[in-house]
């Protein structure tokens, strides 16, 4: 019984050897018939190449130049290719990069055309990208002109010269109490800018509250956009310069109570007259400098601190949205501080 089973085993055992080896034998032959194939494939390849590359070399100097490429795709695929098409495929095979293909480099017509289509297809995608870009840009440009046709920061006419000096005529009038001194000296009366100025003082001075309503002509006047932005800035500069002119008042007054709580002959012992005139000549001056360039067409922005003031409250460009909706600079850090809480918030969580 024993001697037959053994028997048996050993049989299974050879039938299983032979089936492998059977198996084995089958793979080797697929794999060398698959090899096959490929070198055929490979070969048929290099012949298709070849004779491209002997169709396409038409000098027969051993390799295509950019022009013969695009002479030869043009006559076989009958359509006309743009020199930058044909210079991409030429990029794109010469390994050696010497500005021509030899025929180690040198690929089929099919391969040729697919690389066209995919540089077609780029080419493509490039055009529409640029074309949404010249949407943005043509969109953003006729927004800024919006936004320059409705905030006037053009290149002030005379017109606009003449005009913007006007304003200065406002701390000018209220100025005047610092210069009563000078004013009413002993021959003053005939000197023809001392007639002119008491004029306009009594001008300015028969009109009831003259001195607030020209405040609020020149504030509510200097946000109009459509004004030319050298009048603008100089109402708004005239206001401040106006404003500027109560505190020399305000020290004056504190400097006489302080030399009067000392003793009553100490309180005549204040320079006022000194004090005055200078303080008048120190607006004249101001004044002088804002009118004269002002009259040249330059923005008056050299005061200390005032001008700098006037110019950080001025509208600009960029105070307006996307819409063209006036947005004032406060409003705008406000939005971004919320903007920023919200981001903080988000990474927060």
């Amino acid at each position: 019984m024993n001697s037959r089973t053994r028997l048996y085993d050993s049989a299974s055992d050879n039938e299983k050897d032979n089936e492998i080896e059977r198996l084995k034998l089958m793979a080797a032959k697929l794999r060398a018939e698959a090899a096959s194939l490929e070198a055929e494939k490979a070969e048929a390849y290099a012949r298709a190449a070849e004779n491209a590359f002997r169709q396409f070399d038409t000098n027969e100097d051993g390799e295509v130049s950019l022009k013969e490429l695009k002479t030869g795709l043009e006559k076989i695929l009958k359509t006309e290719l743009s020199d930058k098409r044909v210079e991409g495929l030429m990029k794109e095979f010469d390994e050696s990069g010497d500005g021509a293909l030899q025929l180690e480099e040198f690929v089929t017509v099919d391969r040729f055309r697919n690389a066209l289509e995919q540089l077609a297809r780029e080419e493509k995608e490039l055009a529409r990208e640029l074309a949404k870009q010249a949407e943005k840009e043509a969109a953003e440009a006729a927004l800024a002109e919006a936004r320059q046709n409705f905030l006037n920061e053009s290149t002030p006419t005379n017109r606009d010269k003449l005009i913007s000096c006007l304003p200065y005529l406002f701390p000018l009038m209220d100025g005047l109490q610092y210069g009563r001194f000078l004013l009413s000296a002993e021959g003053a009366e005939s000197n023809p800018a001392v007639v002119i100025l008491a004029l306009l003082y009594t001008l300015y001075r028969s009109i009831p509250f003259s001195g607030f309503a020209a405040f609020l002509a020149l504030n509510f006047l200097s946000n109009n956009p459509r004004l030319n932005r050298l009048v603008r800035f100089n109402m708004q500069q005239a206001i401040f310069v106006d404003i500027a002119l109560i505190l020399p008042g305000i020290l004056s007054g504190i400097g006489q109570v302080a030399l009067g709580a000392l003793s009553p002959e100490a309180k005549e012992l204040f320079p006022s007259e000194l004090f005055s005139d200078a303080i008048f000549f120190t607006l004249l001056i101001s004044l002088a400098y804002c009118s004269i360039s002002s009259l040249l067409g330059y923005t008056p922005d050299k005061l200390p601190v005032i001008s700098q003031y006037v110019s950080d409250r001025m509208p600009t460009i960029d105070m307006f949205d996307d819409e063209g909706r006036f947005v004032p600079r406060q409003f705008q850090e406000n939005s971004e501080d919320k903007d920023e809480s919200k981001k903080d918030d988000q990474d927060s969580k």
